[in-house]
């Protein structure tokens, strides 16, 4: 059998999970499939959560309140919240059990001095994030970040386990970069989320020339209380700070490739130029998206639906419990996606794609919706997770 190695605040510690020969071979190419065939000799992996008193805090409180492989026994904020139930350092802002039923727990310090955990989760704001996720790392941890803070680094992975899961093969060079025996694994803006997920289909089938983009996005992905009533009531906000640069570099990194291996993996951004445009609109979830693109061969739309009818995600056969059903969906409503009717299918981790038609511009145009504070936010970093632990990056020993 072989240990699984976790890291806490006091140094490398067992985490209980064993595999056995047999399957430490299938995790290695003989099967797709890890996550079924573990078998768990005692606890979980400890999760944390830092920034829980936020939205996206709060929805990875309750995506981690029962979750099968991680165990939720810290959670984290500002110093105005420390040594409070968690009841009293905030208000629950969804609709669910009150506090996912941790509401006695008691608030921490974002510091790994404050408690053991064998990885995190940040919804931290980008600020501190600065200094709080490299101090996990540092201290072995693995830190799974909704932040903006690292994403574009040429040694973080920035990941949609879907589509570019062999990113996870910088986290060796981040190491010996930086020196430290944790990690850092980012997710995407909420935005990007969408675009890029819609794009990969296309770039692998045909390839990808030019994308323009424009976004209709949820209240929700400013934060709570988020944009006044008085600004966004019966009206379009034309603008949204940092966030067209972020979709337009980020999807690039995302649909780009890793070269090399080790210590000489190197991310490669996309070739193609993208153009977004951003918005915020008057709904409450779900970051809605329109998109004009020239592929390679100018294929019909036929072929471009058959495309995204047929994408095979990189978490194809590996059980991820947080994956979506369907990836990717393809509606045949000339009126869909919707938010209010399509963003919390699968558990709000769904992207669902409608209108494709032709495009006078470009060649092919279409309509593209995706959830902001799940698939965009705290889906999306537990997810990546339990990607990791799927493909063993999470330090399995032998």
């Amino acid at each position: 059998m072989s240990d699984f190695r976790s890291v806490g605040r006091n140094g490398i510690q067992n985490a209980d999970i064993r595999v056995s020969p047999q399957q430490n071979n299938a995790s290695r190419g003989i099967s797709p499939s890890i996550m079924g065939s573990l078998e768990r000799s005692g606890r979980k992996l400890r999760a944390a959560v830092l920034g829980a008193t936020g939205v996206v805090g709060q929805r990875f409180v309750r995506r981690l309140a029962n979750h099968p492989d991680f165990e939720l026994v810290a959670i984290a904020a500002s110093e105005r919240s420390v040594g409070k139930a968690y009841r009293d350092a905030c208000s629950w802002h969804l609709d669910s059990e009150a506090y996912a039923g941790r509401g006695d727990m008691i608030v921490q310090a974002c510091s790994p001095n404050a408690f053991d955990a064998d990885l995190v989760f940040s919804a931290l704001d980008t600020e501190p994030a600065r200094e709080i996720e490299p101090a996990f790392a540092a201290a072995g941890a693995f830190v799974f970040s909704n932040a903006s803070t690292y994403r574009m680094d040429e040694d973080v992975p920035l990941l949609i386990p879907e589509l570019n899961a062999a990113h996870l093969g910088i986290i060796e060079r981040q190491r010996a970069n930086r020196g430290w025996p944790g990690a850092i694994v980012t997710n995407p803006n909420c935005t990007t989320v969408v675009l890029a997920s819609a794009l990969a289909p296309l770039e692998r089938a045909f390839g990808i020339e030019a994308v323009m983009m424009t976004s209709m996005q949820a209240i929700s992905g400013a934060g709570y209380p988020g944009v006044s009533a008085l600004d966004i009531a019966g009206n379009v906000i034309p603008y949204i700070r940092n966030e067209e640069p972020k979709v337009e570099s980020e999807a690039d990194k995302i649909l780009g490739r890793l070269e090399g291996a080790g210590l000489d993996a190197a991310q490669v951004p996309a070739p193609f130029p993208i153009s977004a445009t951003c918005t915020r609109v008057p709904v409450n979830e779900g970051h809605t998206i329109t998109v004009s693109v020239r592929l390679k061969g100018n294929p019909s739309v036929d072929q471009v639906e058959e495309a995204f009818r047929t994408f095979v995600p990189d978490t194809a056969g590996l059980n991820l419990h947080s994956a979506p059903d369907r990836f990717i969906v393809l509606s045949d409503n000339p009126d869909r996606p919707q938010p209010r009717r399509d963003v919390e299918a699968d558990g709000g981790m769904r992207i669902t794609i409608g209108r494709v038609r032709p495009c006078p511009v470009l060649g092919i145009k279409f309509v593209a919706l995706g959830h902001n504070t799940e698939r965009g936010a705290a889906g999306a970093s537990v997810l990546n997770a339990e990607l990791a632990l799927a493909k063993e990056v999470l330090h399995w020993a032998s």
